[in-house]
């Protein structure tokens, strides 16, 4: 059993994470940011909550780089293939759900 507040976790580095769980081979991880990811491809599906803070989710649809901004309870689902990368404005708290090892 856990017990996890979210807005009281900071890591030592950005995009540090806590691991939550892991079922099956999908994992669980809570993650803090203040500085923007790199873009990438994920081995399989993600599911990218922001719990706390704001995020713009820039991604690629047939070749043309689209964004979006995410604030709190916004959920973005990376598709297989889906070229993605995520700026936090500021201090993000996010919900990563996706395969066990995936970029």
């Amino acid at each position: 059993m856990k017990v996890i507040r979210t807005k009281e976790f900071t890591a030592q580095r950005a995009w540090g994470a806590l691991d939550i769980a892991n079922m099956n081979g999908i994992t669980t991880r809570l993650h803090w940011t203040n500085e923007p990811y790199k873009w990438h491809i994920n081995d399989g599906e993600e599911v990218f909550v922001v719990l706390d803070g704001c995020v713009e989710m820039r991604y690629k649809e047939q070749g043309q780089e689209k964004s979006t901004l995410l604030n709190v309870g916004d959920i973005f689902y990376a598709s297989v293939g889906t070229e993605h990368v995520a700026h936090p404005q500021g201090e993000a708290r996010i919900l990563v759900v996706e395969s066990e090892g995936s970029v």
